[in-house]
Parts: structure tokens; C-alpha cells; sequence
């Protein structure tokens, strides 16, 4: 882990990162609405993620406060389909019939009932979120035939100048977005901006690149070239699934270190898929390497789980209630209005089991 930022405790939950995107943080974890035309703010846009399970409804509240009642996104774009990203999914897209999904290729037997992922490893991570992870929902979604692949050209539907980028590890589908006019960058999982392990930094918010959810990262090697990738864009906003958006200088120097340093920062010393990933393809999951899980360690997650999930829920709704006036991150740290210099892209292949 990297130096810390100032704590940013009080932020609100929903804000905008920069004109035309938003976040909203679900309890610990980040989804995004994205307007298709930064400038046109009731015009169409896109969903990111969909959060936690029960979400759905602050999802479409913040979104009638942003695009208008009755102005459904014209896609839902997903990173990936862990339970903390993918929760809602299935309920809004009840709400919301003519919405179409979108998401990797090797993403969609996760969101189509034939696979589940790799089990988590409660072994690695060093925080509370890692020792409950065995408690996790694990069972695959199944939207059937609403979710479709990402186009191959690398564009985004329903955000014209943005582009897709693979960045497998964290999942064998995970993907980012990135926009070249202001170096836009919203990365899901494949790093975070905040020790997202740790109840008390998940807590306090406190702003640090930091490697992805260890405990749910069955493919170092794919994640440390992702965040290789990632680095050289030199975004100037990154907007993360954990963690408060980050900009400029301080996002540039952290993640170029992160991935220059990725081994000793992120990559833990022992566990599951630390030496031997997981295995998976386009029909999923097919081997995985056994389980390092001791009784002891179990038993500490059990005894630890009922007090930190309602410590973390219980602040969430606090920081609902809190009216302190906030200023918009862009408004004190513009995007550069300069394109990031394009570059070639990989999609790494997966080995077949």
C-alpha cells in the first residue's frame, strides 16, 4: 500500500466526479452514472455497475435527480459481475425493460447462470472485508439474453469518445473505460483508491491507490499487467469501484509506483492464487488451485463479521445525514482538456484448462 491522502470521511455518498459523471458509493463499493454528452445533463446516459443487492432504488433516485424522471439509461456497462458490482442488476433491469447489459465476453457466463467465480481466498488482504469474504455472495446472475459482449472495436455503447480497455485479474471479463478528452478513467476493480480490505480505511474513506480486492483476485500476474496498462493512459481522474475518485498529480505518481512496484505492494506473500491462478474461458471457471484456508482464520472472520458490517452500514446512514456543503472535485481539479496519447492494447488470452 502506498502513502495515505487526507481522510474524506464526510464526502457525500453521491457527488459528481467531473461534468457528466457521477458516483455513487453503495455502503463500500462505487457505480457511476455516465452522461453520453457531458453537456447535455437530462440527454441520454449510461449506468456503470449496478452495487449491492437492494440498491436499486437510491440507484434510480439519484438518477431522476440527475437525468430527469422517466429517462432510463440506454445501456448498463458492467466491469464485472462480483455481488458488490452486479446486486442490483437483475431488479433494475425489471424496472427498466428495454435497457441492454454489456460486458466482456469472458465476463458473461458470471451474468448468464453458467458459472460461478473462483471461491475468495480469506487468507490474503490483511483487513476485516478480507476475513468476511468467505460469507460473500458467490452464486453466478442469470439476465439471459439482456446482456450482450462489448463491441470488439473497443467502443462503448451509449458514450461516444470513450473506449473499453481489458483489464482481467481481478475476473477473467474485468474491463475499464477510459475517455481520451480529459484522460477520464473509470477502472472498476482492477485498482482501488482506498485499502478496500480494511473495515476502518473502508470506513474513513481515506484516499490511496491501492492493488485490486485482494481476496477476490484469483490472477496476479493478468492484474499486475492491468494495472501496467492502466498506468500508462496517465489518467488524470481516476474513479474506482472502492474508493474516492483521485485526480492529477498525486493519482499519477501513486499509480505509476503501483504498477512499477506491483509485487511488493499489492501481490501478497501467500495464498490461494498467489504462485497458481484460477483457469477459466468463455463457457467459465474451469480449475482452480486448493483452498489455504486454516479453522482459526474462519473462526476469527465469523466473530468479526456481525460487528463489522454493521459498524460500516451504521456510518453509511449516518453520512447520509450529514448536510455539510461539498464542492464537486473537478470544480477544484479540472480535467486536462488534452488526449492522452493512443497506444495499443492486448487482450491477454486465457489459458484453457
Amino acid at each position: 500500500m502506498l502513502s495515505n491522502h487526507a481522510s474524506r470521511a464526510s464526502t457525500p455518498a453521491f457527488m459528481p466526479v467531473l461534468p457528466g459523471l457521477h458516483v455513487l458509493r453503495d455502503v463500500f463499493v462505487n457505480l457511476y452514472y455516465a452522461a453520453a454528452v457531458p453537456e447535455q445533463p437530462l440527454g441520454p446516459w449510461v449506468l456503470i455497475d449496478t452495487g449491492l443487492p437492494g440498491s436499486a432504488h437510491k440507484i434510480k433516485k439519484h438518477a431522476d435527480e440527475v437525468f430527469g424522471p422517466a429517462n432510463p439509461p440506454v445501456a448498463i456497462l458492467m466491469t464485472h459481475a462480483h455481488f458488490d458490482h452486479a446486486g442490483s442488476l437483475e431488479e433494475l433491469l425489471k424496472a427498466w425493460p428495454d435497457v441492454a447489459v454489456y460486458a466482456h465476453p469472458l465476463e458473461l457466463p458470471y451474468l448468464t447462470g453458467r458459472s460461478a467465480y473462483p471461491p475468495p481466498d480469506p487468507t490474503v488482504g490483511r483487513g476485516l472485508l478480507s476475513y468476511l469474504s468467505f460469507i460473500y455472495p458467490k452464486h453466478p446472475y442469470d439476465v439471459g439474453d439482456r446482456v450482450h459482449p462489448l463491441p470488439p472495436d473497443g467502443s462503448v455503447p451509449g458514450l461516444p469518445g470513450w473506449r473499453w480497455l481489458p483489464t482481467p485479474g481481478h475476473t477473467p471479463g474485468h474491463v475499464s473505460f477510459f475517455r481520451e478528452q480529459g484522460n477520464v478513467l473509470v477502472a472498476g476493480d482492477a485498482f482501488t483508491t482506498v485499502f478496500e480490505e480494511s473495515g476502518w480505511a473502508t470506513l474513513t474513506q481515506k484516499q490511496v491507490v491501492h492493488g485490486p480486492p485482494a481476496y477476490f483476485t484469483p490472477d496476479w500476474d493478468a492484474a499486475r499487467d492491468s494495472v501496467a496498462l492502466l498506468a500508462h493512459l496517465d489518467p488524470e481522474v481516476a474513479a474506482t469501484g472502492h474508493g474516492i475518485p483521485m485526480h492529477g498529480d498525486l493519482l499519477r505518481a501513486q499509480l505509476t509506483q503501483l504498477a512499477a512496484q506491483f509485487d511488493t505492494l499489492a501481490r501478497p506473500k501467500m495464498g490461494r492464487y498467489v504462485r497458481h491462478p484460477a483457469i477459466a474461458d468463455a463457457s467459465g471457471v474451469r480449475a482452480v488451485p486448493p483452498p489455504l484456508l486454516s479453522p482459526w482464520v474462519k473462526g476469527l472472520a465469523i466473530a468479526g463479521a456481525v460487528l463489522g458490517l454493521v459498524t460500516i452500514i451504521a456510518s453509511d446512514r449516518k453520512g447520509k445525514k450529514n448536510k455539510k456543503t461539498y464542492r464537486a472535485p473537478y470544480r477544484d481539479n479540472p480535467a486536462s482538456p488534452q488526449p492522452a496519447a493512443t497506444m495499443p492494447f492486448a487482450v491477454r488470452k486465457t489459458k484453457k484448462g
